[in-house]
């Protein structure tokens, strides 16, 4: 990239910074009260999660914003700056402009639309630094509240895709959902 991409988006409510080592402590006490929760969908969340594997993924994330391969974001609250999760951008193809978007919330902060306003900060970050057309989110069919967050945020369901997720070596279907950036334009949280 040419220019120097922002690292920080807020929509009043709250703020989406880019991941960096300060991070470490209010991940890592996040996870760590998620893990009944979050475990399920995401393998990296499990009962002996440490905190060394919250430095080493900051040190992945550094990599992928220097590499361009992936762009990874904590979830803040605007006012108190409490740490509510993780969204970004991955799985990039610059050919034909498209990114996955995956987030997580933790359990004391989920069911307030934070994953929905992060997912549209994230898009909006595709769209305008990254120059992306299309953004998705693939979640397992069983996965109702992963659904519910990519439909709050105005994504669109495209179908179903057959054995698309592996989760703890089991293979599921996944629901395909994307946005573009007039799906952002016209669509308020």
């Amino acid at each position: 990239m040419d220019r120097q991409l922002k690292t920080e988006l807020s929509d009043g409510t709250i703020i989406i910074r880019r991941d960096c080592a300060e991070h470490a402590a209010a991940i890592y006490e996040a996870v760590r009260e998620s893990i009944p929760e979050v475990s399920k969908w995401l393998p990296w969340c499990h009962a002996d999660y440490a905190i060394d594997e919250t430095r080493a993924f900051l040190a992945s994330q550094e990599e992928g914003w220097a590499e361009g391969k992936y762009y990874g974001f904590g979830i803040f609250d605007a006012g108190t700056n409490l740490y509510y999760g993780g969204v970004g951008l991955n799985h990039i193809v610059e050919e034909y402009r498209y990114a996955n978007l995956g987030y997580w919330v933790r359990t004391g902060a989920a069911g307030r639309g934070i994953a929905s306003r992060a997912t549209r900060l994230a898009a909006r970050f595709g769209f305008e630094e990254l120059g992306l057309q299309r953004v998705e989110l693939v979640t397992a069919v069983e996965n109702v509240g992963s659904q519910r967050v990519a439909e709050k945020a105005g994504a669109l369901r495209e179908g179903t895709l057959r054995k698309r997720i592996v989760l703890y070596g089991v293979t599921h279907d996944a629901v395909l959902y994307s946005l573009v950036a007039e799906d952002l334009a016209r669509s308020t949280l």
